[in-house]
């Protein structure tokens, strides 16, 4: 579908309005709430708390650890595809690992308020936040892959992406600036018990949200069969034994990739503190290893199945007998691992090229900038904590939900690859912003003085500096771009994925815009040190104008052959179950 269809064919405003009252569309919000609470009480607020509590900072660098749950969720998302949980099948297909991941979230959040976190105790809660991790990453998968499955005509993938996003920032902002604010007054352990309640909450609730085939068990229909396993062994699909051969190596570099993730936890949590690999040095020399061995070589080798079939090489001359043993095993891991790969590259082809590179480059900015922005505000510009508190949080939070109401509504009206095209540029754009504060922020004061601005930062009594305005105004407009940017890139994204793969496709595109930013940053901290902050942000706005080109491209591929390639029905076109 061009642009101009996808334009012509999205619901006016006034039916996004009633769309959004929609049941889908309020479960999204839960759930964006329900995945975003965990990210910001595991990876920022515990750390506070284990301040408070006097942990020594090699012990903390163990929990640093929860973050690679999040970084390599991709590992396992094959298991969300395609196995059910026993007794649990009728909740629905993505439910069934939803609800138990929040629950069992709530559970650990008030065992953690149970326990003490102390340097004699740590091991218990340490092992505590570590599962909560791994659960909080299988409810992103589980989610993500929701989203993609009931989206409709009426809870269109764009609003159900942008809600989802709006649910996450604000629950960022209850389990981060909240939860601290909460932990000053009542303690930490109440504060946690809170939010393990909030959750256990939002689990009972989410056992009522609707699902891909939830109308159907509930009318007590079986399970929907599996037609891809089924078909596996169907006239004109590849052999038995050359699917074999490829479900060798991937799932041989997929088995080595899990066990270097498994023996660094178990070397990081068992061994000396001494004697523990750093996590940063993990990622960085390790994660592009595992990204070869699971993304970049199973995808040539999907490339080249796909390229067989399509040739006609190494086909079925018809149907073979149902598979039994071993090789009953062999096709439901061929149909969980490879077969998500093979219909993602042999439905793009060579597009997969420039869907990697503007995976790589549309969110590159922020994923790096993110660890030396404090730095830049406190030790650079030299403002105090509060001062920097109010204008990020405050100012900044209230900016990214702004900015996704803002990019829900432009791609209603304007289409989802123009809005991405727009959030590519405007992200981009703001990098000037900081490039002038870099410099002592003149233009940016005078701006802020011209429209009023200084005047209204001035009338707040808790501020102490009256050039935070500039700081203030400069994190306002560039979250209000990375709002427009995430609605934007989250929609394009759950597009291009396939409604039959969306846990396995979703999750490894996800994965390399985190760890490209993990990568990245050791080479740009390393530039602010030698040239300083100054020719970052025109660096970083150079590489935002590369993802804009790069967005062009992608405007005009699917211009010419649709989202997801030539003859393809889109996830969102697909009708619901």
């Amino acid at each position: 579908m061009s642009e101009a269809a996808a334009k012509a064919s999205k619901p006016g405003w006034a039916e996004v309005f009633r769309s959004m009252g929609q049941k889908k569309t309020g479960y999204m919000a839960l759930f964006g709430f329900a995945s975003g609470l965990p990210f910001a009480l595991f990876l920022g607020t515990l750390f506070a708390w284990l301040s408070d509590a006097e942990v020594d900072l090699e012990t903390m660098g163990v929990f640093s650890l929860i973050g690679l749950a999040y970084a390599f969720q991709f590992l396992w998302s094959p298991l969300i595809d395609k196995v059910n949980i026993p007794g649990m099948r009728r909740l629905g297909k993505r439910k069934q690992w939803i609800v138990p991941s929040q629950l069992l979230l709530g559970v650990i959040l008030v065992s953690l308020a149970l326990s003490n976190p102390t340097n004699e105790s740590i091991g218990w809660f340490s092992l505590l936040a570590g599962i909560g991790a791994l659960a909080s990453a299988t409810q992103d998968i589980a989610i993500n892959a929701w989203r993609i499955d009931v989206a409709d005509e009426k809870a269109t993938l764009d609003i159900l992406s942008t809600v989802y996003q709006m649910g996450f920032r604000l629950a960022a902002l209850v389990g981060g600036a909240l939860g601290l604010i909460i932990a000053a007054r009542i303690g930490w352990p109440q504060t946690y018990l809170l939010m393990g309640a909030i959750l256990l909450g939002i689990g009972f609730i989410g056992l009522f949200a609707p699902d891909s085939d939830s109308k159907k068990l509930a009318e007590g229909q079986p399970a929907v069969v599996d037609e891809l396993f089924v078909g596996l062994r169907k006239q004109g699909e590849l052999e038995p034994g050359i699917r074999a051969k490829a479900l060798l190596v991937v799932g041989g570099l997929w088995a080595g990739a899990i066990g270097v993730v498994v023996t660094f936890m178990y070397m990081s949590l068992a061994y000396a503190p001494e004697d523990r690999p750093n996590p940063t040095e993990f990622t960085v020399n390790y994660g592009p290893w595992i990204i070869v061995a699971t993304i970049i070589v199973p995808a040539l080798i999907a490339g080249w199945l796909a390229s067989q079939k399509k040739q006609g090489n190494y086909l079925l001359a018809e149907d073979a007998p149902a598979p039994q043993g071993s090789g009953f095993v062999m096709d439901h891991l061929y149909r969980a691992l490879v077969l998500p790969l093979v219909e993602f590259v042999g439905r793009i082809g060579w597009s997969l090229v420039l869907i990697l590179s503007l995976v790589l480059t549309y969110r590159i900015c922020d994923a790096i900038w993110g660890s030396f922005a404090y730095p830049f505000y406190l030790g650079e510009l030299e403002y105090t904590k509060d001062e920097v508190a109010f204008a990020s949080k405050f100012f900044g939070v209230g900016a990214i939900i702004l900015g996704l109401a803002l990019g829900g509504f432009m791609l209603t009206m304007m289409g989802r690859m123009l809005t991405l095209t727009i959030g590519a540029l405007l992200a981009a754009l703001t990098n000037l912003l900081y490039a002038d504060l870099a410099l002592g922020g003149a233009n940016m004061q005078a701006v802020s003085d011209a429209v009023g601005f200084s005047w209204a930062i001035s009338q707040v009594p808790v501020i102490g500096s009256p050039s935070l305005a500039k700081l203030t105004f400069t994190i306002f407009f560039e979250n209000l771009a990375i709002g427009i940017a995430g609605a934007a890139y989250i929609a394009w994204l759950s597009s291009i994925v396939n409604k039959n793969f969306s846990a396995v496709q979703y999750a490894l595109l996800s994965s390399l815009t985190l760890l490209v930013g993990t990568l990245g940053r050791g080479a740009l901290g390393e530039m602010i040190e030698d040239q300083g902050y100054y020719d970052v942000f025109i660096l970083t706005t150079l590489i935002g104008f590369i993802a804009v080109a790069l967005c062009l491209a992608e405007w005009f591929r699917q211009s010419r052959s649709g989202p997801t390639g030539s003859g393809v029905v889109t996830p969102e076109a697909q009708p619901a179950e």
